[in-house]
């Protein structure tokens, strides 16, 4: 694979084209810190400068609302409402080469989240997901190398529901029925008695479909790994190390079997124990645990290069660029590394992005140096 001047890319013998999706106009209402607010926005580079708590982060939460339906920050939609409101509304204008659909998200503090499009709303979010697709790089990204497996499942399962939607359908499934044996097991344990029966038909339905789920993730990642390791070697120029990710789940084979030895253990914790929601991805470098023996540098480069991996993923399924958010990166990335971004921006790699800095010279001068042109958005008071 080789990236063309205009965009396209070379794939086994093919020229593909990508068209960027671009947010084109963002209002929020009562919308975490602010009151009110609009913006609108270029197809190319958008630059958020402003103060650290002027809200830069959140103008970037309320685009990732508006492509996933939810935030980055947190789980809860009642904590991204305004202190004092009861509510929030986000609305923006998306287009390829030219803006074309609305679609709004809102929330009401006691009640319910709707998203809608072109003054339609969904009855199921699943069906907006993949639509309006981003990537976010962000400072809360090292939770993937040092927190739990959770936050990494919670990422391949996202990437997967918006390229596949026989995989988010079998997904939301298979959590249907692990919210449900779990309710059973919690039972079980205040009657002092187990229903086998009904514990068999809940197994049978996590077998089917976690078996569909970890030979999706299987194959998954076949796709993903020769992309990741290209960017690792390029951000790095060490074409000796070897970055790769180990996906470790249950034998399909013997998936009913654990189940079945868990149910003692199982009804005493409340919870199931065994199956692909407790999967593990591990990130590995040259044979070894990236979280344990990894510098600090080998450590950025594997998550950029993931996200990297991510873009072009999206890109090739979906058929058009993802929207690329770069929250606080420059804090947190050496010289090097964001050199070898700029310069995958500058040669057309990406399609609309978005930089927020507190210190805006320095998002200047990148600017300058990388010849790029950007559209300035000031969050609070201008410098």
């Amino acid at each position: 694979m080789r990236q063309l001047p205009n965009g396209c890319l070379y794939f086994a013998g093919l020229f593909k084209c990508y068209m960027p999706v671009y947010l084109a106009d963002l209002s929020v209402f009562q919308f975490k810190n602010y009151d009110e607010a609009h913006w609108q926005f270029a197809p190319g580079i958008n630059c958020v400068l402003g103060w650290n708590g002027a809200g830069k982060t959140n103008l970037l939460d309320a685009i990732h609302y508006l492509s996933l339906t939810r935030s980055f920050l947190h789980s809860s939609d009642q904590q991204h409402v305004r202190h004092g409101a009861q509510q929030f509304v986000i609305k923006g204008v998306f287009g390829t080469e030219e803006p074309t659909a609305s679609v709004g998200v809102s929330y009401q503090a006691g009640g319910r989240k709707v998203v809608h499009e072109n003054g339609i709303e969904y009855k199921k979010f699943s069906e907006h997901l993949g639509k309006y697709p981003v990537v976010l790089v962000a400072p809360q990204d090292v939770e993937l190398i040092e927190g739990g497996g959770e936050a990494r499942r919670t990422f391949f399962d996202s990437l997967l529901s918006q390229i596949d939607k026989h995989y988010l359908a079998q997904l939301i499934r298979y959590n249907h029925f692990l919210k449900q044996r779990n309710g059973a097991l919690r039972l079980f344990q205040e009657r002092a008695t187990v229903d086998e029966d009904l514990l068999a038909r809940y197994d049978a339905e996590l077998i089917e479909n976690g078996t569909f789920l970890a030979q999706a993730r299987a194959s998954f990642l076949q796709s993903l790994l020769p992309l990741l390791q290209k960017h690792y070697r390029h951000l790095t120029e060490h074409a000796s190390e070897h970055a790769t990710i180990v996906y470790e789940t249950l034998p399909a084979a013997e998936y009913g079997e654990r189940l079945r030895q868990s149910v003692i253990k199982d009804v005493a914790l409340g919870r199931t124990t065994v199956g692909v929601h407790r999967d593990e991805f591990h990130f590995v470098l040259d044979g070894h645990p990236l979280k344990r023996l990894g510098s600090q540098g080998q450590q950025k480069s594997f998550l950029i290069a993931l996200k990297w991996a991510e873009f072009d993923l999206l890109s090739q399924h979906l058929g058009k660029k993802p929207i690329l958010l770069l929250d606080d990166i420059f804090d947190k990335l050496d010289d090097k590394r964001i050199g070898h971004l700029m310069e995958g921006v500058a040669k057309g790699h990406f399609g609309q992005l978005f930089i927020t800095d507190a210190r805006p010279e320095r998002t200047r001068q990148l600017m300058r140096l990388g010849n790029l042109t950007a559209h300035v958005i000031t969050i609070g008071p201008a410098e």
